[in-house]
C-alpha cells in the first residue's frame, strides 16, 4: 500500500483551490493550472489540506494515488514559489543571447540556433554562458530545460555542449601516447 498518497497536501492561504468534477484547480500569485484526475480516485478539500482518497485498497489504484498527490502538491508550489532550470553551456566561442523573447544560441554551428520558449516560460540569460528556464509548471520547466539542452549535448572528451548547472559530466579519457602498438 502506498504511503504519499495518504500525505495531505497544505495549502497556503494565499492558494485557491477548487475540485469540480474530475479537475483540481490551483490558483496563486504567480498563476493558475489544473489538473484532470482519474475516477477512480477522489480528491477532497478540507480545513487547510487536500487529501487523495482511494475506496479500493488496491496496489495499483494506490500508485496512481500518490502520483495525483505529487501533481497536485507541485501545482501548488508552481503558483506560490514557481521553478527554475539552470544551463550552462561549455566550449570556447560558445554563448548565448536573449533577442526579445527567444533565445539565440552560438555554439559552433554555421548559423545562430533560435529557440522560441512556449507559453509560461520564461528565458533569461544572466552571462552569456546561463540559460534560466523558469515557469510555474514543473513538468514544463523541465521539458523546455531538455530540449534546450538536446540541441548540442555535452561530449565525453572535452565536455563542450549545453548542461544542467548540477549535471556532472563523465568525461572519457582521449588517446594515450605510447599504447602498445608496433608503430614507427
Amino acid at each position: 500500500m502506498g504511503r504519499i498518497g495518504k500525505i495531505p497536501i497544505p495549502v497556503p492561504k494565499e492558494v485557491e483551490v477548487k475540485i469540480e468534477k474530475k479537475e483540481v484547480k490551483v490558483k496563486g500569485p504567480k498563476g493558475e493550472l489544473s489538473q484532470s484526475i482519474p475516477s477512480r480516485i477522489e480528491v477532497v478539500k478540507e480545513e487547510g489540506v487536500i487529501r487523495v482518497i482511494n475506496h479500493i485498497e488496491d496496489k495499483g489504484r494506490w500508485v496512481l494515488a500518490g502520483t495525483i498527490r505529487a501533481l497536485i502538491n507541485n501545482m501548488i508550489i508552481g503558483v506560490t514559489k514557481g521553478y527554475e532550470k539552470r544551463l550552462v553551456i561549455d566550449g570556447k566561442g560558445y554563448r548565448v543571447s536573449m533577442e526579445g523573447k527567444v533565445l539565440s544560441l552560438q555554439i559552433g554551428y554555421p548559423q545562430p540556433i533560435k529557440f522560441t520558449p512556449p507559453e509560461g516560460i520564461k528565458l533569461s540569460t544572466p552571462t552569456s554562458q546561463t540559460i534560466v528556464v523558469e515557469g510555474i509548471d514543473k513538468q514544463l520547466v523541465g521539458d523546455v530545460a531538455a530540449k534546450i539542452r538536446a540541441i548540442k549535448k555535452p561530449e565525453p572528451y572535452k565536455g563542450k555542449g549545453i548542461h544542467y548547472s548540477d549535471e556532472v559530466i563523465r568525461r572519457k579519457p582521449g588517446k594515450k601516447a605510447g599504447y602498445g602498438g608496433t608503430g614507427a
